[in-house]
């Protein structure tokens, strides 16, 4: 008899449910008031209740309503998370330079969780994780329904300890397994060298607390190296997820502006007009006027976006690479009561000219292609952007950007230490040939 009973009850509770919900969309599009919110949390608690008192197993409140407030979110757009203390301390750990883990930045694509970039020097980067992997299994766990915070708390740990991951790579038929062991993270925001005589570049992997010292003690660096004469600059940003906007406008303003109105760098906006802010380089130091490439592609994202998208509306540099990812979204961070964090998406991006980075991104003045010496140009590897992530907010006038197109050329020219770097090569020597038309003024 039992078993006879039981399917009219779900049908029953089932019903009942989509009365409820039915009864709550039709009370609240009837009246978009203050009261049509307050029947809203009404109906959520009806919900909960009924999921409280009729699941098949009993359930932590604790988890209910951080997985309620995680789904908000998530509906929001994809770069909007709510932190535990754990995580949120983790994260702050991460923007000051030291963490322990992996080195990944991911993200979530199609309902999949996909790898960004690994953070060069990593051991991440050393086992051969690249942009656009899927990763499909944490250990043991699968992650097709893990969220973003659940992922880093899997692959972080004390350093020594393994973690196992199960990569889904395209073009590869069979799933990839990578066996790594955790490390203390030091990411090095900067590198620098001379790449032939009175030529510089500097390698920006993302913005930190300390970037723009770094930054400046690495313009030092290469002007004593090259007896006080440098003669050009490439500024690689190429896989740079972005970070604080603050040191991506330290770097900026060492080339453009001064703290007056030619100085403008970014400006942020929100919902709310009057809520603008228009963000501007600092007086001090200025480089010379001498020829600079910036180099980006599709890990190009956020703060690294905003450097390029300054330097070329000033015409102060010329951007070589492939399309930027299109980040151009504000997360404000916000402390709560209990020790954890909200990062919540404020406001959007806009270049000095009024251009939006959301979703469109940078396109270069030249595009380059990745490649191998001797072989035909490649697909960039890191092949989506932005728009591909589900939930996406859309620009500003509500358009989506077209990709742009890619370079067909193949062969690598260049010193030797650039040789396998193709688009490097290529940026090397359009800061010679900048270099040679600016002396000939």
């Amino acid at each position: 008899m039992t078993g006879k009973v039981k399917p009219p009850i779900l049908i029953m509770i089932a019903a009942f449910l989509t009365v409820i919900a039915i009864g709550a969309v039709l009370r609240v599009t009837s009246s978009p008031d203050e009261k049509s919110f307050q029947e809203y949390i009404g109906f959520f608690k009806e919900v909960t209740d009924l999921v409280k008192a009729s699941y098949v197993e009993p359930i932590d409140d604790k988890k209910l309503m951080e997985s309620a407030i995680n789904g908000m979110l998530a509906a929001l757009d994809p770069h909007n998370a709510y932190m535990p203390p754990e995580p949120f301390e983790e994260m702050q750990v991460q923007i000051s330079g030291s963490f322990a883990g992996l080195g990944i930045e991911i993200t979530m694509k199609d309902g999949k969780l996909t790898v960004i970039s690994p953070i060069e020097d990593t051991p991440a980067y050393h086992a051969g994780i690249k942009s656009g992997d899927h990763i499909g299994m944490i250990d043991k766990a699968f992650t097709r329904h893990m969220n973003l915070n659940e992922a880093v708390k899997r692959m972080r740990g004390p350093k020594g300890t393994k973690v196992t991951l199960t990569i889904l790579r395209e073009g590869v038929a069979k799933p990839l397994v990578f066996h790594i062991i955790r490390d203390i993270i030091r990411i090095k925001s900067i590198k620098y060298r001379t790449m032939d005589k009175g030529y510089g570049y500097i390698r920006i992997a993302q913005f930190q607390e300390k970037t723009g010292e770094e930054f400046e003690n690495a313009l030092k660096g290469l002007h004593r190296e090259n007896g006080g004469m440098l003669r050009g600059l490439v500024l690689d940003l190429r896989n740079n997820p972005g970070g604080l906007v603050e040191t991506a406008i330290e770097v900026a303003g060492r080339f453009v502006g001064g703290g007056v109105k030619d100085g403008l760098i970014v400006t942020l906006k929100g919902r709310d007009p009057s809520s603008s802010k228009e963000l501007y380089a600092s007086i001090g130091e200025k480089e010379p006027k001498y020829p600079l490439v910036v180099m980006i592609n599709g890990g190009s994202a956020s703060a690294s976006e905003i450097v390029a998208g300054a330097l070329q509306d000033y015409k102060r540099a010329v951007i070589v690479g492939t399309q930027s990812f299109g980040k151009g979204s504000v997360q404000s961070v916000i402390p709560m009561a209990n020790g954890a964090g909200l990062k919540l998406t404020t406001a959007r991006y806009f270049t000095p000219k009024g251009r939006s980075i959301q979703v469109k991104g940078i396109t270069p003045d030249i595009i380059v292609d990745s490649t191998e010496l001797g072989k035909p140009a490649k697909t960039d590897e890191f092949d989506f952007r932005e728009a591909d992530l589900d939930g996406h907010i859309l620009s500003d006038d509500g358009r989506e950007s077209k990709k742009g197109k890619k370079s067909t050329l193949s062969k690598i020219p260049g010193k030797e230490e650039n040789a396998g770097d193709y688009q490097l090569s290529r940026a090397l020597d359009l800061l010679r040939g900048l270099d040679i038309l600016d002396r000939l003024k």
